[in-house]
């Protein structure tokens, strides 16, 4: 039994039954002329989001990412050093004395999973600087995405041939020269590196555009959408309120006429009382002009790391 047959079959209320009513109208979106705009929150790559979304890449489906930079530099670091990664299935046993000895081994713990520190961060980082250093000699400015994109592109990562390249979610986005927002960039290993690094003189900030460049380029890309546009969001946060307020961004602010988001689904675990983001209900977004009331709304109340694997795979038939 495929992934679409086992979901129609068993999941048919509560959560269960909110994730297969998403699957189900989201395949009916993608198949028609619609395309995915996907929000990644939380350690989504750390999750090896990619071994499904790579995929869902190939395909066509997605229009656009929007990222923590957490999200994307993690996909990288799987992609150069998986086979350094350390997998802690008893986490939750670990006592502060065992945390210590990880941070001794340059060992950085993302739940239960260790990125190493030289294999993986100090590798990149290495890479980087190049074209870092390149960028401030010549005075040229560029999207923190687009000097990933252009080191997956290039010929200096031995990785991008590797049996894991196939599940880097990353590497097939800079294939596909896929639009990617990543807001708040400075939240990040490689974005604290860059800032340690202007710090000490080596490279210039400006050669960094910020997120506003960003969403002037949200802005375009949204103007120039002619196919329904799915909203994805997996958790909350930055990654997914940036790009959905571009929207009320060209009705109120620029008083542009287009289309309001055609499809809203969420998954996230957080509860609205709290008055977070990451809970906020998708009626709550009637009320900012993000969605319309007949706009098809889903909020799966769950685990993304389950959630969007079978979520995926439902729309790839796998």
């Amino acid at each position: 039994m495929n992934i679409r047959a086992f979901v129609n079959e068993h999941f048919r209320h509560f959560n269960a039954g909110e994730l297969q009513r998403a699957s189900a109208s989201l395949t009916d979106l993608l198949n028609g002329e619609g395309k995915l705009f996907l929000t990644l929150a939380g350690a989504m790559s750390t999750a090896e989001i990619g071994r499904s979304l790579a995929q869902m890449i190939r395909q066509g489906h997605v229009a656009a990412i929007s990222c923590t930079g957490a999200n994307m530099e993690e996909d990288l670091f799987k992609l150069v050093a998986g086979e350094h990664y350390v997998h802690l299935p008893n986490y939750a046993d670990l006592s502060p004395d065992d945390e210590a000895l990880l941070l001794e081994r340059r060992l950085n713990r993302v739940t239960d999973t260790c990125i190493p520190e030289e294999e993986a961060i100090r590798h990149i980082e290495d890479h980087l600087m190049t074209l870092w250093a390149k960028a401030s000699q010549e005075s040229t400015t560029a999207m923190p995405h687009e000097y990933l994109y252009e080191l997956l592109l290039s010929d200096g990562l031995d990785a991008v041939n590797s049996d894991d390249a196939p599940h880097s979610w990353l590497l097939e986005a800079a294939r596909a020269k896929l639009p990617l927002y990543v807001p708040g960039w400075e939240d990040s290993t490689l974005g604290n590196i860059f800032a340690a690094r202007c710090s000490q003189g080596v490279v210039k900030p400006e050669i960094i555009a910020s997120g506003t460049h960003y969403m002037l380029h949200l802005i375009e890309f949204y103007k120039n959408q002619t196919r329904p546009l799915a909203f994805l969001q997996s958790g909350g946060g930055i990654a997914g309120d940036f790009p959905i307020c571009v929207v009320p961004l060209l009705h109120q602010d620029l008083e542009n006429i287009v289309p309001l988001w055609s499809w809203f689904a969420q998954i996230t675990d957080a509860t609205a009382s709290y008055g977070g983001y990451s809970g906020a209900p998708p009626n709550e977004k009637i009320t900012w002009g993000k969605l319309a009331v007949d706009t098809p709304k889903y909020n799966i109340n769950s685990d993304a790391t389950i959630v969007l694997p079978l979520l995926f795979g439902y729309v790839l038939d796998l």
